[in-house]
């Protein structure tokens, strides 16, 4: 698996989802699925992550840590998927550290058999000024009708 480390400001999910795209693994075609994970969830979880294990395909687990009682569970899924996955099987799961350092939300053992991804937001206001308004490029806002207003809008952003 590969766990993403959330921090306030950073989604990895739509990171996962266009690079699916590029490779041909997206919702429509059945072989990426993206479950948010919260109560009643572990039940949908566990059977898409056997059948996309089996199958191939990608699945993208969303905040684990609310799901502390059933990390066990999916421990042990993972490692039965491993036996028998489907090369182009992965697994994504995302989770936000624990608030204090002597908190413990996932457990140890799973976070040794991921690898790990972490991105902070930057701290500074310049970078932070240039990673918002990434996503929009100078064509886009040439081709707005209503520059002005629209600039305006990105600057309250």
């Amino acid at each position: 698996p590969i766990f993403f480390v959330l921090f306030p400001g950073v989604d990895p999910t739509l990171w996962v989802e266009q690079l699916g795209e590029t490779l041909g693994i997206t919702i429509a075609n059945q072989k990426f699925v993206n479950i948010s994970m919260g109560q009643g969830q572990e039940a949908p979880a566990e059977a898409m992550l056997e059948k996309l294990a089996t199958e191939g395909g990608w699945i993208m687990l969303q905040n684990l840590h609310l799901m502390q009682s059933w990390l066990p569970v999916l421990e042990r899924k993972l490692e039965v998927c491993s036996e028998h996955a489907h090369p182009n099987f992965r697994c994504y799961v995302s989770a936000e550290p624990p608030s204090f350092s002597y908190q413990r939300n996932i457990p140890e053992s799973l976070l040794q058999t991921c690898i790990k991804v972490s991105n902070e937001a930057p701290s500074d206001i310049k970078s932070n000024i240039e990673r918002a308004w990434a996503p929009f490029p100078q064509e886009r806002l040439d081709a707005c009708t209503l520059p002005l207003q629209f600039r305006s809008c990105l600057f309250g952003l």
